[in-house]
């Protein structure tokens, strides 16, 4: 099997899709992390969900931690509303890093391989122009690898 086969289209967000949009995106659609993808639908990053939750928590708790322990509950409870004016390029690192990606004919070892080594349980699936096709999640590539299992 190859990504071609595998791959899913799922939902992407832009630089300029609201955080708690992003965040809620995730949530519904029950995915283990997002690609942002530019306005010629090439991918500029591939957010493991541990990294979609980064982009929630304020920067001056990610820089000290010890400040959270400092916000009563009520108000700890409170900090998703910060996000309100927060874009995901808002939030996103600078530079951020090369996205996760495959091309079509990627076997399911390559991916496996590359999400391991990343520790992301999502890559999207380009084309030879770095356009999005798709994207394979952990899942997809777990239950594949089963599947394919079965036959031997």
């Amino acid at each position: 099997m190859r990504a071609r086969d595998i791959a899913a289209t799922l939902p992407t967000v832009t630089m300029r899709d609201p955080v708690a949009q992003a965040v809620q995106l995730m949530v519904v659609r029950r995915l283990p992390g997002l690609i942002v993808v530019d306005d010629r639908s090439k991918p500029v990053a591939v957010l493991p969900g541990t990294q979609v939750l980064r982009l929630a928590i304020p920067q001056s708790y990610q820089s000290d931690p010890a400040l959270a322990r400092t916000i009563d509950e009520v108000h700890a409870d409170q900090f998703w509303q910060e996000l309100r004016s927060l874009t995901v390029g808002d939030c996103l690192p600078t530079p951020v890093a090369k996205p996760l990606t495959v091309l079509p004919q990627a076997t399911l070892l390559d991916i496996a391989t590359l999400m391991a080594r990343h520790h992301s349980p999502l890559v999207a699936v380009v084309d030879r122009a770095g356009e999005l096709i798709g994207g394979i999640t952990l899942e997809r590539l777990l239950t594949s690898l089963a599947v394919s299992g079965l036959g031997g």
